[in-house]
């Protein structure tokens, strides 16, 4: 949603009640220059008062890359690999390779599907938990080279790089950290101590020139992410997500290794400085679940500390109902290394799996509109999977469900109704006069968050029978809240109040709509 050109500007206390109504300046440009100081994280002392954690939660800022990464709103998974083609959801790293046949690939196909659907951003599998890569890597023989496809000469990755940016798609990319095959016939759990490491490695009759190399320190299995990573990000093109998770897929849980998360963000730093590390990251962390649902109120600022050679984690843990409350800062303190921007994102598939698998439908479009409200209405940013089957197109049935939830959207949320209507701010209030009564059954906020998170509570009312009456509220909102009323309200004026917040609070959307559904 485009940002209003007014700031909604209310108290840095707790309410608003003390502001002075003074006069609101122009919002910035979006590409405004950020700050020299990176302020997406503060540090966090045992001796912060309540008070100072709340004051700090209100001074974090995101990154440019976190703003451009929250404003996609939804983006696609898809999950492609040797386990398409054998029913696994998780691999166990000894696949012969040749399973790989998807005969009639067609990644053009996959971009036009997830463009008609409203996505602005898909990430590929490039390597799952079982080993197997979708382009032909220097550093293992588990990928498609090995296959008969296309002669040995198929590169998955390649060909949806080039659609995805064909047709107005950003391009992500999701490495499992965990690798069956390199636990079964490398380096993963070798025992090999961290040492330096030059990346990229060079190989018997490697043909490539580096610009210049990196030198990490590294595991044998750490150097071998790293050189991965290395190609993947200096050979496809501008990647804008990179994305690692926890899981280990099969191997034992007492031979996991403690992998090099430094080098490996500070190479996708060097090599990729625009793209969100998520979810086992700095930039953007997992929800807790799999259903695609946020918190009812989620924050974008959370405490955290550091594991594992600077591996972002929660202070309290991933599915704590609570991560971001004023109470949840003083419960977390004294395992708080740092109050930090990191938003959440909602991963869920369309079907059951997350691989393709021929007897699962599609969920329905009301399942679907209900995670959108529960993810991308909570602060969140949905992520969607929609596997390729083992053709290697999206199914019909699946892209007939894509285009239904874009209309599904564009039906509960259409042109929005203040939208060129008179507005007014005083004191933590904004007031919408549409001109005449209109009814409204859905109404969208928003707030600038280059100025952070700081709503805490708020209150939509409208003039009903002469009076102001409240018809819905809401505690946090961030980079986007949609609250859904019970019923619709007609109503000529329309007004938000905001009752608690953390410091000035910036609003960039307070968007009235009826719905067609």
């Amino acid at each position: 949603m485009a940002l209003s050109r007014r700031l909604f500007v209310a108290s840095a206390a707790a309410t608003v009640s003390a502001l002075a109504s003074t006069g609101f300046p122009a919002a910035a440009a979006s590409g405004a220059p950020r700050p020299a100081a990176d302020r997406s994280l503060i540090p966090v002392s045992p001796d912060d008062t309540p008070d100072e954690l709340v004051r700090k939660a209100s001074q974090v800022r995101p990154t440019a890359r976190q703003i451009a990464w929250q404003r996609l709103g939804q983006t696609a998974f898809l999950h492609f690999g040797v386990n398409t083609f054998t029913g696994l959801e998780w691999g166990t790293g000894d696949e012969d390779p040749n399973v790989f046949q998807p005969t009639r690939l067609d990644t053009d196909q996959w971009a036009r599907a997830l463009a008609d659907g409203g996505f602005e951003l898909a990430i590929l599998t490039v390597k799952h938990h079982d080993g197997f890569v979708l382009y032909p890597s220097r550093y293992t023989d588990h990928t498609v080279a090995s296959s008969s496809w296309r002669g040995g000469h198929g590169d998955v990755l390649r060909s949806f790089a080039d659609s995805m940016r064909r047709h107005g798609l950003k391009v992500g990319v999701y490495l499992s950290p965990a690798d069956e095959n390199q636990y079964l016939h490398g380096v993963y759990a070798n025992g090999s101590a961290r040492s330096t490491r030059v990346i990229p490695t060079l190989v018997d009759g490697d043909d490539r020139t580096p610009d210049r190399f990196c030198t990490l320190d590294a595991t044998d299995y750490g150097a071998h992410m790293l050189n991965t990573l290395y190609e993947v990000l200096t050979e496809y093109g501008p990647v804008d997500e990179v994305w690692f998770d926890g899981a280990q897929g099969r191997i034992p849980p007492g031979k996991v290794e403690d992998y090099d998360w430094d080098s490996w963000y500070t190479l996708v730093r060097s090599l990729a400085p625009d793209a969100a590390i998520a979810v086992t990251g700095p930039d953007v962390r997992w929800v807790g679940n799999e259903g695609g649902t946020a918190r009812e109120n989620e924050w974008s600022v959370l405490p955290v500390k550091e594991n594992q050679y600077g591996r972002t984690d929660w202070a309290l843990s991933y599915d704590t109902p609570d991560e971001g409350s004023r109470s949840a800062l003083v419960t977390a303190q004294p395992d708080t290394d740092h109050l930090q921007w990191w938003p959440a994102e909602c991963d869920v598939s369309i079907h059951d799996g997350w691989f393709y698998h021929p007897d699962q439908l599609p969920k329905s479009v009301d399942d679907l509109i209900d995670i959108y409200f529960g993810s991308v209405g909570r602060n969140a940013v949905l992520l969607l999977n929609v596997p390729p089957d083992t053709d290697g197109l999206l199914a019909d049935r699946d892209v007939t469900r894509l285009r239904e939830f874009r209309a599904r959207i564009e039906a509960e949320l259409p042109a929005d109704l203040a939208r060129g209507a008179r507005v007014t701010d005083a004191a933590g209030v904004r007031t919408v006069d549409l001109g005449a009564a209109r009814e409204v059954d859905r109404v969208r906020l928003a707030e600038d968050i280059r100025h952070g998170q700081q709503v805490e509570g708020c209150v939509v009312e409208a003039v009903v029978g002469g009076s102001w009456t409240r018809v819905a509220t809401a505690g946090t909102i961030g980079a986007s809240r949609i609250l859904l009323l019970e019923a619709p309200v007609r109503a000529r004026r329309w007004r938000l109040r905001v009752t608690a917040a953390r410091g000035p609070v910036h609003l960039a959307e307070f968007g009235l709509f009826r719905s067609r559904v």
